[in-house]
């Protein structure tokens, strides 16, 4: 018997944030097959990418070095489409509920080579305590997801205009900082902590308001900026995991 997120088993105990991503594919496939999604070019590019990860033939030496090496490679992939800003609202988040998903193979088993490329402390432990990402649970998504995504990444039927169901904002506070990471040359990153311009604080609690399209942060002096140059993975990965994933947004 099938679970919520296409083949995903209902036997198999999945850790919260994956929790969230299976709920949030099958809302993606009711959309879809009720007809009130048809993805645009933007959308069926990005999902064409994603596929060729999630698709992709595992290597000759399947070990799990090679097996959480496919993990990283499709999220990173995700990131680079999310924060490309060229996706509609519910494609943006699907993507950010996979990456909510794979988020422990941000860094592992290979860690960005750049001493000040992002890095998101996301804790990494298997199901035994002994550490390493939790490949297993990771594999479960993957034949759900595939479908989806091969149906995300079809071409539309000829006559047939794309269609976005609209989606619901989300708000959330966080207490910490927010740093916004730059790239000026290859091998150079740079990073910057994002400050209040009302106050010039820095640690919040900020209210985090975001449309899919637009985020803004408030802070607790009143000042609001949309303005801070963050993508939306700089915003979005600091934040308490799965706090926001399993939210009908």
């Amino acid at each position: 018997m099938s679970g919520p997120c296409g083949g995903l088993p209902e036997a198999v105990e999945l850790p919260p944030a994956m929790r969230g991503t299976a709920a949030r594919a099958a809302r993606a496939e009711r959309v879809l097959a009720d007809g009130r999604w048809r993805p645009g070019p933007a959308d069926s590019a990005a999902s064409a990418a994603v596929l060729a990860r999630l698709a992709a033939p595992l290597p000759v030496r399947a070990d799990a070095a090679a097996r959480d090496r496919r993990f990283q490679r499709l999220l990173r992939t995700v990131l680079h489409h999310l924060d490309g800003g060229a996706v509609s609202p519910p494609a943006a988040a699907l993507l950010a509920a996979v990456a909510c998903a794979f988020l422990p193979w941000h860094a592992f088993p290979n860690p960005p080579v750049a001493a000040a490329a992002p890095r998101y402390g996301t804790a990494v432990h298997a199901a035994d305590g002994t550490g390493g990402a939790p490949t297993g649970a990771g594999e479960t998504l993957l034949p759900g997801l595939t479908g989806l995504f091969t149906r995300l990444a079809a071409p539309l039927p000829p006559g047939a205009v794309p269609l976005t169901p609209a989606i619901g904002p989300w708000r959330l506070a966080h207490a910490g900082r927010f740093r916004r990471h730059g790239r000026p040359a290859p091998g150079v990153w740079t990073a910057e902590t994002v400050r209040c311009p009302g106050c010039g604080e820095a640690d919040g609690p900020w209210t985090v308001r975001c449309d899919w399209r637009v985020t803004v942060l408030g802070c607790p002096c009143g000042a609001g900026t949309r303005e801070h140059g963050l993508t939306f993975s700089e915003v979005w990965m600091p934040l308490a995991e799965g706090q926001w994933a399993t939210r009908d947004s």
